[in-house]
């Protein structure tokens, strides 16, 4: 393996992705999703990094071309799979992510199976939307579990009706409570919205690799 810049930064990032289930087995929450959100947004910014610059400066190589993907779909399903199990497995979160899952693993396994013919099949526009989409919408999920917990942590102890009270925004909040709600449904919509849009890209994409596929699937 040829170590150039975009090729640590690849390896680096696929390092990442294990990283984030790691955060939430040694440190609490809402700390670990801080660390995890700081680690996938990180890893995030060096998927644009990585191959700008191995485009840039004529870097690219078999082994960086290989491990790319890899690194992105390892990191998308691993957040994915921390999401869902720290969440309270709403339907609505549990199956745009398994349509995501799906399709990652599915079209992991054709790319298999066509071998060096996987090459000449190009990455579409939308298929990096989709990727962007997907980074976006786990970065504000996660987003929404800090907003959560910190609002846990500052209502901790206070009497139900005093609580009420401030929420409601007829008692003083000198704890930031009715901000702290706010950022937490404001990130739960916004999230889960993003993660459905993510899911029919998904899908799109998905099909639009089974389509142009599928005359090799025919020789073979």
């Amino acid at each position: 393996m040829t170590w150039t810049l975009p090729n640590i930064l690849t390896v680096l990032r696929l390092l990442a992705a294990p990283g984030l289930a790691v955060m939430f087995l040694y440190f609490h929450r809402p700390w670990a999703d801080w660390f995890a959100l700081m680690l996938f947004v990180g890893a995030a910014v060096t998927d644009w990094f990585d191959g700008h610059l191995a485009r840039s400066w004529k870097q690219e190589t078999r082994i960086g071309t290989m491990l790319d993907p890899i690194a992105d779909k390892a990191m998308v399903i691993i957040a994915l799979m921390v999401i869902v199990g720290y969440s309270s497995m709403s339907a609505w979160l549990v199956l745009p992510a398994t349509v995501i899952v799906f399709r990652e693993v599915f079209v992991s396994g054709l790319r298999e199976f066509l071998g060096n013919v996987a090459g000449t099949l190009k990455v579409t526009r939308l298929a990096k939307w989709k990727t962007t989409v997907q980074m976006i919408a786990i970065a504000v999920l996660f987003a929404q579990g800090i907003f959560e917990h910190f609002l846990a942590l500052a209502a901790e102890g206070m009497p139900p009706a005093e609580l009420d009270a401030i929420l409601s925004g007829t008692g003083a909040d000198p704890d930031g409570l009715r901000w702290k709600l706010a950022g937490m449904e404001w990130c739960g919509h916004a999230g889960l919205a993003l993660l459905w849009l993510a899911a029919v890209l998904t899908l799109l994409t998905g099909w639009d690799y089974l389509r142009k596929a599928l005359p090799h699937l025919k020789e073979g």
